[in-house]
């Protein structure tokens, strides 16, 4: 072992090369297909590689890429990643590249603030002891035995005095296991020791969760199966990218776009930030303020009609209208409704004797009238256009019709159903994953599990319900329920998180959800490091990483599937969930076998014999692995034999499957026109006016919205940064905030890492002549307020943001002054209002605030401020 410590200690990739590597790779955009900043050398590394074997290792951080990260174990130590080599790089044929957090994993999986025991806080005591002290508190090393007793002890006395309801599982976001996010682990021992209150929200989808099941049959895979394929995009002569930064969100998909590009399509990027997508495509920039996207979309629409001409000027697609939409003018109305409440006379303002034109329009969005006209000219019929938005524009307030109204411009450009055309959502990877996956992993075999309590609150509620006691019931998106509004007491004792999400960091209204952890009996939190839930716990249970559990599968963009291995073995004290939830099944008196049957390794297994494959003719699936007896044998499991396309020990060796395209194939996908049907348009109507849409929306009593889209003034948006609109006078918070995605971290996951807190130092970014006006200097640390809370940050000065806007990344971990109350650690929801809106939505980037020079002491950059470790 000494002498393999010392060749470590030679290794040529050193945390500075990494750092490099980082900066290049983004200034560069050599990500993945574009080039490997790493440089290949001889010498120790290579002695090290002959002794080692490289292990698929899971990259399972919900950042849209789940790209393929191998890692170099010797003697059972992890020394060296690499990723995708399988196969020659090609643009028809990528590998999937990691990004800077995947190939910074080592240091979360053995940093040194990993958890390594179960721990109470010292001042707990059943009921909650000093609740005040949570966050603060000093730790207590105790036993796994004492940890589980406690945690058993609280939810049965808890039960007893209060009911099931009382007991909040926070990672559970659904009451059945066989919805698309289920139950996990402990959530089904919950559910079997009598139920839960649950939580659900739309999350990264904003609006786009509920209102397209509302506008029409829409593909109900929102970013699978609005988009059309990578192959396709190569047709199209312009792509508008509306709210995308794929080089921050998922880098390997800028990829497919500079194809596109050298395919010869001109890019235009719709966004409050010159982000670096827009930079690399050299996409022309139209800026516009956050939250006022339907306020441009309306204009956009004005001007395609008034500039319209048939013959001499053909912008609208007025067969298409006709044949494939409801509700667009007085003729084409659902039955039964006035012809007033048609979208064109509104747009043209008929009745309300307010025109939505471009003038209308720019006092609300910043865009300059004639370039609004001008978009509207891009998006005309006669052209092959990709209309693609991001999720980000509908994680605001009061944009339920967004979706809506964007589907309503590409129907009037006739974008939808052929090559070349489309219009849609794309997720993190701008939907270069368009269509139906053609390679899946099966499933873990595991019986169902209902939860029978079916209280479930909307996550913008979550922590007023938890402090006033009270909540708006209108059924569970999960689940598909969606009910009239019912106003009901609720009393939440516990909280529980498991390890899925992180609903205190990411949540909106952070300062109420400290406030609420505060409130209730107790707290109780599985985690591998001290992350914010962690922190305001009272009990916390050290949990193993995917590199230390038995193995699994991701799988995002369409054409491939990464089957990981354990890497490592558990690391201190720490157990995985399903142990946990075992052990503590045993102390409630449950019979854990209904919910695990059988183990972690045949639940894997399980989950490799269903993996299927799509057949070479693009019809239909076929087994994906060959198992033999011996297989079997050798994974001491129950199975059998079965004949695929790949033996189970070349895929493991692998570690992914990818289907190799090319033009022409039998995979191509156009979206309306492939899915779910090939006459879909003839089964089927966009409803641009949908009565469905505002009853369901209306009916939850959260805010109100029309059948047709039109702009209502937002929560927290760009109106109510005015103290006078009329007079145009700013007041108390005169900017706008913006949430990015950012490379540090996926969500809230990998912040504690210092090689990523020093490649990316997560400042706050404001324009330079607002800078200059607040007296603001490149590195001052500044304090930025809103109603709902305060945070510090380094400032960076940048013309690539447009004035009246602010920058806070997403997802930087909460680290509060107590004798202030101010947040020092830049978390973008301190300044989010926990304010539900239209369906329940999230609203992230609908945000207010002042920001000016702290007179307080300076903060010091994130890679300075010491881990939270706990020895």
């Amino acid at each position: 072992m000494a002498n393999l410590l010392e060749k470590v200690n030679k290794l040529s990739i050193s945390r500075r090369n990494f750092i490099k590597a980082s900066a290049v790779a983004t200034a560069g955009v050599s990500l993945a297909g574009c080039g490997n900043s790493l440089i290949k050398t001889s010498g120790p590394s290579n002695a090290i590689e002959e002794g080692g074997e490289w292990i698929t290792a899971a990259c399972w951080h919900n950042c849209g890429g789940r790209c393929l990260n191998k890692a170099l174990v010797v003697d059972g130590v992890v020394v060296r990643q690499k990723t995708d080599d399988t196969h020659t790089d090609s643009l028809n044929y990528p590998q999937q590249r990691a990004c800077v957090r995947g190939r910074a994993q080592r240091q979360q999986i053995f940093g040194a603030d990993r958890l390594k025991y179960p721990m109470k806080r010292k001042h707990w005591e059943p009921g909650g002891g000093k609740k005040e002290l949570r966050g603060q508190d000093e730790w207590v090393r105790i036993s796994w035995d004492e940890a589980l007793d406690i945690v058993a002890s609280e939810l049965k006395r808890i039960k007893e005095n209060y009911g099931n309801r009382a007991i909040m599982s926070c990672s559970q976001n659904s009451n059945v296991n066989g919805s698309p996010l289920g139950p996990h682990d402990i959530g089904k021992v919950l559910s079997l020791f009598g139920g839960c209150t649950t939580h659900t929200g739309t999350k990264s989808w904003g609006t786009w969760k509920l209102t397209p099941s509302l506008i029409g049959k829409l593909p109900e895979s929102m970013a699978g199966l609005l988009m059309n394929d990578r192959f396709d995009l190569l047709n199209s002569e312009t792509v508008i990218l509306w709210g995308c930064n794929p080089a921050w969100n998922s880098p390997a998909s800028v990829y497919y776009t500079k194809r596109i590009k050298e395919a010869g399509a001109k890019f235009i990027s719709i966004d409050p930030f010159y982000n670096d997508s827009a930079s690399f495509l050299d996409a022309e920039w139209v800026p516009t303020r956050p939250v006022t996207d339907t306020a441009l979309m309306l204009a956009i629409a004005h001007a395609m009609i008034t500039l319209d001409d048939p013959v001499s000027n053909p912008i609208i697609d007025w067969e298409f209208l006709k044949e494939n939409t409801l509700g667009f003018d007085a003729d084409s109305m659902p039955e039964g409704v006035d012809p007033k409440e048609n979208f064109k006379d509104y747009v043209l303002g008929t009745y309300d004797g307010i025109p939505k034109s471009p003038e209308w329009a720019s006092k609300i969005c910043g865009v300059e009238p004639n370039k609004i006209r001008y978009l509207a000219g891009e998006m005309r019929k006669d052209k092959k256009v990709a209309l693609i938005i991001a999720y980000s524009s509908a994680r605001n307030k009061n944009v339920d019709n967004l979706p809506q109204l964007f589907m309503t411009l590409g129907a009037m450009g006739g974008h939808m159903g052929k090559s070349g055309h489309c219009t849609g959502v794309a997720s993190a990877n701008l939907g270069f994953g368009a269509g139906p996956l053609l390679v899946t992993p099966g499933t873990d075999g595991l019986p169902p599990i209902t939860n029978p309590v079916e209280d479930c609150i909307r996550d913008p509620e979550l922590w007023p319900a938890i402090l006033n006691e009270k909540y708006n019931y209108v059924g569970n998106f999960d689940l598909g329920v969606h009910l009239p509004s019912e106003i009901r007491d609720i009393d939440i004792r516990l909280l529980y998180h498991g390890s899925i999400g992180a609903i205190l960091q990411s949540r909106d209204g952070m300062q109420l959800g400290i406030e609420a952890h505060r409130k209730v009996d107790f707290v109780v939190t599985h985690a591998f490091s001290l992350n914010t839930q962690a922190k305001y716990s009272d009990l916390i249970l050290p949990i193993t990483t995917e590199w230390e559990r038995i193995g699994g599968f991701s799988a995002n963009p369409r054409e491939m599937m990464v089957m990981y291995s354990q890497v490592a073995e558990p690391l201190y004290e720490a157990k995985d969930d399903q142990w946990i939830a075992i052990e503590l099944a045993k102390r409630l008196g449950i019979d854990y076998k209904e919910a695990f049957p059988f183990d972690a390794k045949q639940q894997f297994f399980n989950k490799i014999v269903g993996s299927k494959v799509v057949n070479e003719n693009g019809k239909g699936m076929r087994t994906l692995v060959t198992i033999t007896e011996k297989d079997i044998k050798e994974w001491g499991v129950q199975g059998t034999p079965q004949e695929g396309v790949i033996g189970l020990k070349e895929l493991q060796k692998q570690g992914i499957y990818h289907v190799e395209r090319k033009p022409g194939d039998n995979h191509r996908y156009i979206a309306f026109k492939d899915a779910p049907t090939d006459k879909f348009l003839e089964e089927s109507k966009i409803l641009i006016h949908s009565q469905q849409l505002e009853e369901t929306i209306n009916n939850f009593g959260f805010s109100k919205i029309r059948a047709i889209p039109t702009y209502i003034e937002p929560e927290d948006g760009y109106e109510k940064t005015f103290a006078d609109w009329d007079k145009q006078i700013k007041g108390e918070y005169p900017f706008q905030v913006i949430n990015p995605h950012y490379l540090r971290r996926s969500h809230t996951v990998l912040d504690n890492v210092p090689w990523l807190r020093e490649a990316w130092p997560n400042p706050v970014f404001i324009n330079e002549d607002d800078a200059k006006k607040h007296g603001i200097t490149d590195g001052d640390t500044v304090l930025m307020s809103s109603p709902h809370g305060k945070t510090l940050r380094l400032a960076s000065l940048t013309q690539r943001l447009m004035p009246g806007v602010i920058a806070l990344p997403h997802g930087s971990w909460v680290d509060i002054d107590e004798k202030t109350g101010i947040d020092t650690g830049g978390a973008d929801n301190m300044l989010c209002g926990a304010i539900a809106t239209g369906q329940g939505t999230s609203g992230w980037n609908t945000a207010i605030c002042n920001i000016e020079k702290y007179a307080g002491k300076a903060i010091v950059a994130d890679v300075e401020k010491p881990q939270r470790i706990v020895l």
